[in-house]
């Protein structure tokens, strides 16, 4: 029970102020003109003064409240490390029962990973067990932790000493391999330099200067090589294939090494071409051509070399030659020395004129087989005695001609197999409205390779082959230009070729059969691609080598995908059939493993500017003491807590210490008194 006089004034001080002071120069005149019950006069003004100030006597019971504790146990995947959970959970148990000895309530809060490998939120942890507690009964805050947080920019205030028990030992040490360098994109065939550094930390082995690296890339054998610790190094790579290149560097094991988990580095480039080098070869010329060249040129990734014929050898219109402007075509530079130079070669209605000799087009017959890419647009002439397809080109070209030109409308459309092909597949979505007709297409049969359109009385029209190591395609029309001009209401003709020509260029997206996956955080959405109307299981391997399988579900034609949520952080293997693919989800090392190596560092400014300490687990947990707000606390073998002397008051009684009737009382005495003594007088 305590007491206190409190006031609640009846107006304004400032009103009661002047009142006062009107008194007191009442009384100060009537003492200076000698009137005997001045004296009188000034209590009376006095009371009445006190009375309006209305003093109040008030008595609270109050109830002693006992201080908190808070203690925040790190549960994550560092923690896990060693016997580190053990020891947290037995100096956890111990500091509770030397708090509570002391009548200091304890709250434990337990933290565990972040979400999305954001690491330990310790901070984040400490606040929010702040924000539910009373700060007035504080006393003392605790952090069992190895001192390895990612939240060190959202410390809360700290309404008492801070300290941390840290789970290090003295003999712990860490390897780390760490990716300082890789670029996201890389050109192919062109060196890339990618920067590694092998990093031993803690009471490392001493002795060591180099440590075995392994490097795999998708999932292949690795190569193993002996690098230096401690000390950055370059390595050149050149990617040999275009989309997503993995790349896995593993470097062994330490003996007493803490963990292997940040051993790993996964390293995800994307291999892209420099530019595409096509030699578009046209013959007579017709409104298509301009098509084909402006197609080509407004792409800025194509080098373009357009050999056309302008005066075939059998024009005569008596020109002198020395006034012709033409100039000498490298004919031979191109078709002999330097055509595994391009990537593309293109034949637009070209015949047999005698321009290009039969060594030639062998040479271009040969290129395709050694792994180049070869498109026929065939016109009325590819059916005719002059046809490409009846020279050494007829080993490579995909249907015969039957010398049968079919002119008249028709609509292009997509087979059953084209619909499940990557080239042709979901084009209709491509394009608003039916697509217009073509006027004319060339008569081939017997295809040897994949019919993906057709055209008049259902003819094949657009047909696929591999050759040797290399594509070749034939478009049996030359008016595939009419969809550029909007003919009929047009077509997906740039779409169309565009596939077209990444298909022969082997880029990864448009193999008929392929498996390969998309990740999105810690789930992978696995999409198998196939011209068959079945798929196998897919079988997942995940980092420590367990198996799940997987049945695919057909979402469109050709396309069958599964979802699956990767348990674990680092490289997966996936296997379906023949066809095989790795991927990495999350960084091999998570953020929890980049440093393991128990430490204070950290978290040192702040528990100095709290005059808190840090003590390691291993020496014992320390004792515990009741020091003053603003005195250090920690000293050797204990740590301090600050008790704050909370309370609650149960209730409040106020008296009036000048009730109504004793002011009138006391005035009326006082009044009556210094009448009667002036009136003596």
């Amino acid at each position: 029970m305590t007491g206190s006089i409190v006031f609640d004034p009846a107006l304004p001080i400032w009103l009661i102020a002047s009142l006062g002071g009107m008194a007191l120069a009442a009384l100060s005149l009537a003492a200076w003109r000698g009137l005997s019950g001045w004296a009188l006069r000034g209590l009376g003004a006095l009371v009445i003064v006190a009375a309006l100030m209305g003093p109040t006597l008030s008595r609270e019971d109050r109830e002693d409240l006992s201080d908190i504790a808070i203690i925040i146990e790190d549960t994550s995947a560092s923690q896990r490390l060693g016997d580190r959970a053990g020891m947290t959970a037995r100096a956890a148990n111990t500091l509770e029962a030397r708090l509570a000895a002391r009548g200091t309530e304890v709250r434990r809060v337990q933290v565990g990973d972040g979400p999305d490998n954001s690491g330990t939120l310790l901070m984040s942890a400490l606040g929010e067990a702040l924000a539910t507690e009373p700060q007035g009964r504080i006393a003392g805050l605790f952090l069992l932790s190895d001192g390895r947080l990612h939240d060190m920019n959202r410390a809360p205030g700290l309404p008492a000493p801070l300290h941390l028990l840290h789970t290090g030992r003295a003999q712990d040490w860490d390897r780390r391999l760490i990716v300082e360098g890789a670029p996201a994109f890389a050109i192919l065939d062109e060196e890339i330099t990618l920067t590694l550094r092998i990093e031993d930390s803690g009471a490392a082995p001493e002795g060591v200067t180099e440590v075995p690296l392994d490097i795999s890339i998708d999932g292949e054998a690795p190569q193993r090589f002996n690098v230096p610790v401690n000390r950055s190094i370059e390595l050149p790579l050149a990617l040999s294939h275009g989309g997503r290149n993995v790349l896995e560097f593993i470097t062994l094991e330490g003996d007493g090494e803490l963990t292997a988990r940040n051993n790993t580095a996964l390293v995800q480039i994307n291999g892209v071409r420099d530019r595409l080098r096509v030699l578009l070869v046209s013959g007579e010329p017709h409104a298509g051509g301009r098509t084909w060249r402006n197609l080509l040129k407004s792409d800025s990734s194509v080098d373009l070399v357009h050999f056309t014929i302008l005066r075939p050898p059998e024009k005569q219109d008596g020109v002198p030659v020395d006034e012709l402007s033409l100039i000498a075509f490298p004919t031979r530079e191109l078709f002999l020395e330097k055509i595994d130079d391009f990537d593309l070669i293109i034949f637009d209605r070209y015949k047999r004129r005698g321009i290009l000799p039969a060594l030639y087009l062998e040479n271009v017959a040969d290129y395709v087989k050694k792994g180049g890419a070869v498109l026929f647009a065939a016109g009325p002439d590819f059916a005719g005695a002059n046809s490409l397809y009846r020279s050494p080109l007829e080993a490579i070209v995909p249907a015969r001609p039957t010398a049968r030109v079919m002119s008249g409308p028709y609509r292009p459309a997509i087979t059953d197999l084209g619909a499940r092909h990557p080239v042709t597949a979901g084009l209709g979505q491509m394009h608003e409205g039916p697509w217009g007709r073509w006027l004319r297409q060339i008569d081939v049969e017997e295809p040897m390779g994949e019919v993906l359109m057709s055209g008049a009385e259902d003819r094949p029209l657009l047909v696929l082959d591999r050759v040797g190591e290399g594509r070749v395609s034939l478009l049996a029309s030359d008016h595939a230009w009419l969809w550029n001009r909007g003919y009929e209401g047009g077509g997906p003709q740039l779409e169309l070729l565009r596939r077209l020509a990444h298909w022969m260029m082997k880029e990864p997206e448009l193999e008929e059969e392929a498996l390969w996956a998309e990740a999105t955080g810690q789930k992978m959405r696995i999409i198998r691609r196939t011209l068959g109307e079945e798929v196998e299981d897919v079988t997942v391997t995940a980092p420590d080598g367990s198996d799940a399988t997987l049945s695919l579900k057909e979402v469109s034609p050709g396309r069958f995908e599964a979802l699956y949520d990767g348990p674990q952080i680092g490289l997966y293997r996936l296997t379906s059939g023949d066809q095989n693919a790795v991927i990495g989800l999350g960084p091999a090392a998570p953020l929890e493993f980049e440093r393991t190596i128990a430490s204070g560092d950290a978290l040192a400014p702040l528990i100095d500017a709290a005059n808190g300490g840090i003590r390691a687990i291993e020496d014992g947990v320390p004792a515990i003491r009741e020091v003053r707000v603003g005195r250090p606390a920690a000293g050797r073998g204990w740590l301090g807590i600050t008790p704050r002397g909370a309370y609650a008051t149960l209730s409040v009684t106020q008296t009036p210490l000048l009730p109504a009737w004793l002011v009138l009382a006391l005035i009326a005495a006082l009044v009556t008194g210094a009448w009667l003594r002036e009136g003596r007088r």
